[in-house]
């Protein structure tokens, strides 16, 4: 497998009033085309920081971040903006659906933002939804479904634009443990049929278990868990 995304000497560090707190202090990793990787840590630690960094959505203080080749923090604002269109799909803790927006709409929408033709997006939306067993909420608002439902349809979001790199914010953190286990077999085998890179923070072990490689961030250090 080759290196897909790489970051070296990766430094970042906000004001907390006076003091400066360092989240990430010169980290570094490779990962591979298609590897899963879950990346631990307490909270605070800088796991969000590090896939906001990843995603070209915050820049590092310091060092550089690649993907497939590209160095994101050569490319102006716009730039990483559709880079993370075309090529990032992001699922979160607590799902972040758009409540006014049917299941359709919401997984439609990385297809509309990366101007895609309307019936292939909608033909595209459609297999995604049957592909997570939801093809019969197309026009079903997300209040009307559970806790695993909406974290599906985040997942046929996050997917359906065929990403390069898929970043996991804590996915299972809002779900109880059999629905959690439900949501990352389903995680775990799409984004391995589709040969997706795929980075999850998490604080759960049993989370962390369906990874090929297993990190932990630490002192603002990235360091092996096995």
């Amino acid at each position: 497998m080759t290196s897909f995304l790489t970051f070296e000497n990766l430094t970042k560090a906000y004001l907390e009033g006076s003091l400066r707190r360092v989240v990430l202090q010169n980290a570094q990793a490779s990962f591979a085309q298609g590897e899963m990787t879950a990346i631990l840590g307490k909270s605070g630690s800088g796991k969000s920081t590090l896939l906001n960094l990843i995603s070209g959505i915050d820049e590092p203080d310091s060092g550089r971040v690649w993907v497939q080749g590209k160095n994101l923090a050569a490319l102006t604002e716009q730039e990483r903006t559709l880079f993370r269109r075309a090529h990032i799909g992001f699922i979160f803790q607590f799902f972040n659906l758009i409540p006014t927006l049917t299941v359709s709409e919401n997984v439609l929408l990385p297809l509309e933002l990366n101007r895609l033709p309307r019936s292939l997006a909608r033909q595209k939306a459609r297999d995604m939804l049957a592909v997570v067993g939801l093809q019969d909420r197309w026009d079903t608002f997300p209040e009307k479904l559970s806790g695993g439902e909406q974290q599906r349809v985040a997942i046929a979001r996050a997917l359906v634009h065929d990403p390069l790199l898929i970043l996991a914010d804590e996915p299972t953190g809002n779900l109880d443990e059999e629905t959690g286990a439900q949501v990352l077999s389903l995680l775990s085998r799409l984004t391995r049929e589709q040969n997706r890179t795929l980075l999850m923070v998490t604080h759960s072990l049993e989370a962390a278990s369906y990874a090929d490689r297993v990190l932990r961030l630490s002192h603002g250090q990235l360091l092996p868990e096995r």
